[in-house]
């Protein structure tokens, strides 16, 4: 009897392993908006760290979060540490490279409550008399991801985020016209 049940609780897992492996390893979140400012101003809330508590969408889940700048103060090589509650957890990015006023290149790593690495850029156009900013995250799925992934995607995890961040990066630069 105990070696039936054994068997079937082997198989399950053996299965479900199977499942999680095939799943994609890469992901990609995008999101624009179109923001009534220059591409200058626009990339200026962006390309400095400093700036972003204005419209971040994580900035404000936790109103005691510790967060520590290093590096250039702004562009290439500035760097952002967090460290917060259990919605925000711990990480860091550093902007890896620019285009002014057009392209911005984040590395960002999750360190708490899981580990992560992707890349996100900020591209920035011309668009009417504003700019049309894209706000896109990719990088590699571990294994604990994948399962994860079963059950929810990155693009409706981080996508809300994504569109709430645009939403208040808008008023912002709309606000200091």
């Amino acid at each position: 009897m105990w070696k039936k049940i054994l068997r079937v609780v082997g198989g399950i897992v053996v299965a479900v392993i199977a499942v999680v492996a095939t799943q994609p390893g890469a992901y990609k979140v995008t999101r624009t908006a179109t923001i009534a400012a220059a591409p200058e101003a626009v990339f200026n809330l962006i390309n400095d760290f400093h700036q972003w508590e204005g419209w971040s969408p994580w900035a404000k889940l936790d109103p005691a979060m510790k967060t520590t700048y290093s590096g250039a103060p702004a562009g290439p090589g500035a760097k952002y540490h967090w460290l917060g509650n259990k919605e925000v957890g711990e990480g860091r990015m550093t902007i890896l490279s620019t285009e002014p006023p057009n392209v911005v290149r984040v590395n960002l790593e999750f360190i708490k409550p899981f580990e992560s690495e992707s890349i996100t850029t900020f591209t920035l156009a011309p668009e009417g008399t504003g700019t049309r900013v894209e706000w896109a995250m990719e990088g590699n799925s571990s294994f604990m991801m994948k399962a994860f992934m079963l059950f929810t995607s990155m693009d409706s995890t981080v996508g809300p985020d994504f569109e709430r961040g645009l939403s208040q990066m808008k008023q912002l630069a709309e606000a200091k016209k």
